[in-house]
């Protein structure tokens, strides 16, 4: 019998978009054959996912990197995402030894780090959103029930004064909502 190769790594979360979630798959997968490969895909992941949540529109893994440390992410994420950049460039540009010159590889559990800062990431950008998002659209299908004013959504720094469970594809259907990118 012949099992899809996983890497031991549980898939990316249903909400993270396709492009971003096969970037992470794929260097879960590889993780056990090539530590450096799994770097260079976790690298490129994260600017994958700093471009699509708006946190920087910069090319340079460095400074996108920078401006997400100044969007404010929680310390615990912001102390290991530095972590991504400093083993994806061992993984994409060879860095020597100072005291020995050989050529310095990634570690499988500098790889299996980058995974996890990934998997932090996820869960801040696409996975808690979105599990508010269905408790306060299941919130409002009970408050219209109730014969209640509906809540409304939070301020994203817009003019935006909808209410939750008012657009199509919410508390009607019983889908969450698309949630607001920041």
């Amino acid at each position: 019998m012949i099992y899809p190769r996983t890497g031991g790594q549980a898939p990316a979360p249903p909400e993270v978009p396709s492009e971003i979630a096969k970037d992470f798959n794929e260097a879960c997968v590889v993780l056990n054959d090539s530590a450096q490969a799994s770097g260079a895909l976790s690298r490129r992941c994260l600017q994958h996912v700093l471009a699509e949540r708006g946190v920087s529109t910069s090319d340079n893994l460095n400074r996108a990197i920078e401006d997400a440390l100044a969007s404010h992410l929680p310390s615990h994420i912001a102390h290991d995402l530095d972590a991504i950049r400093n083993i994806g460039n061992f993984a994409a540009h060879p860095q020597k030894s100072v005291s020995t010159g050989a050529i310095l590889p990634v570690e499988p559990h500098e790889a299996e780090w980058n995974l996890h800062v990934l998997e932090m990431l996820f869960d801040f950008y696409y996975v808690q959103p979105a599990k508010s998002a269905a408790r306060r659209v299941a919130l409002n299908k009970k408050l219209k029930e109730a014969g209640k004013p509906l809540m409304k959504e939070p301020d994203t720094g817009g003019d935006d004064t909808r209410q939750l469970g008012t657009t199509e594809g919410s508390a009607n259907s019983g889908a969450a909502p698309d949630v607001a990118r920041s």
